[in-house]
């Protein structure tokens, strides 16, 4: 199959005959096809080689478009929804039986978000159907941030890409959930910090304290503990500062090194250390190491874990080398 490269119009009829068509979002490129269509969903999976277990986010043109795939909105994803939407957020809530339940694995709510990006919606808009869109890359990599990086990950496996650009965001969007008072609990960190959700609706609990099992259907997009992960070892560090001289090593760091020629290869993602513009770069960064013919590892700190460096952190640690017990 060969993947052609779209323009918007020719995207929006390529998603309304059933195909798969990959599209830059504000947080990162997805991969979408028609969510009410399950043999198009199927596709996804297939393409990916993403397991079925994994539900999909399903994204919308607008906000009022929700009452068409809800069955209920709680009282704080409306309020999450009106201060947020459209923007780097996913609310999952009950489904109607409109979306299949392989769009959801099963599972009795849905994932639903409207990007921050006047060309994705107008997409969206014209192929008149909600888009089922995880990252266009296959399952378990690094995620796209650009539609060369899904040319370099699914081309020749999609029908085709349509270029946006570069990701403004750069990482995936947060996730947010409730439990049966209403109640939001942050199921995924991302593009949203949760300093942003407690400013609308008060605190906010986290999932991360919830144990999960890779093998059951998932809560939420984006959950399984290995994910995200270049194809050369990552290792969390302390500090970066004891790899300098040491050879074949790729190091990522959030702000300039005084030492920076003393490392074998070195990322930096911010020239300030400023953590919007880290996010935006991360993935691309650990693109080129794990392209990168000078080293064979990766290793990065921990960012600062308050803001962006949330999601940062949980990324990391998705994509980090699990270790292994001697």
């Amino acid at each position: 199959m060969e993947t052609q490269r779209l323009s918007l119009e020719e995207a929006a009829k390529f998603l309304s005959e059933g195909k798969l068509v990959s599209f830059g979002t504000e947080t990162v490129y997805g991969l979408g096809a028609n969510a009410l269509d399950s043999v198009a969903v199927a596709k996804i999976f297939e393409a990916k080689q993403r397991p079925t277990f994994d539900p999909l986010i399903v994204h919308l043109a607008n906000a009022e478009d929700a009452e068409k795939y809800a069955a209920e909105v709680p009282e704080r994803a409306r309020k999450l929804m009106d201060a947020f939407w459209p923007g780097p957020l996913t609310l999952v809530v009950p489904k109607k039986p409109v979306i299949p339940d392989l769009v959801t694995s099963g599972l009795p709510r849905v994932a639903l978000r409207v990007p921050d990006h006047a060309e994705a919606r107008e997409l969206i808009s014209q192929a008149d159907v909600p888009l089922a869109a995880p990252s266009a890359n296959p399952f378990g990599g690094i995620s796209p941030t650009t539609a060369q990086h899904v040319l370099d990950g699914l081309g020749g496996v999609i029908d085709g890409v349509v270029d946006f650009g570069p990701c403004r965001v750069g990482v995936e969007s947060t996730v947010v959930g409730f439990d049966d008072a209403g109640h939001p609990i942050v199921l995924r960190p991302g593009g949203l910090t949760v300093e942003d959700l407690e400013s609308v609706v008060g605190t906010v609990r986290s999932v991360q304290s919830m144990l999960q099992d890779d093998n059951l259907p998932q809560l939420a997009p984006g959950m399984l503990s290995r994910h995200y992960a270049p194809n050369k070892p990552l290792r969390i560090v302390e500090s970066v500062s004891e790899f300098r001289d040491e050879a074949r090593v790729g190091v990522i760091s959030l702000e300039p090194l005084p030492d920076a020629n003393e490392y074998a290869v070195l990322e930096v993602l911010s020239s300030s250390g400023n953590l919007v513009e880290a996010a935006a770069t991360f993935f691309s960064a650990l693109r080129r190491l794990e392209a990168s013919e000078q080293c064979d590892r990766i290793v990065c700190a921990a960012f600062p874990d308050q803001g962006l460096g949330k999601a940062l952190n949980d990324r990391l640690r998705r994509a980090a080398t699990p270790l292994v017990d001697s």
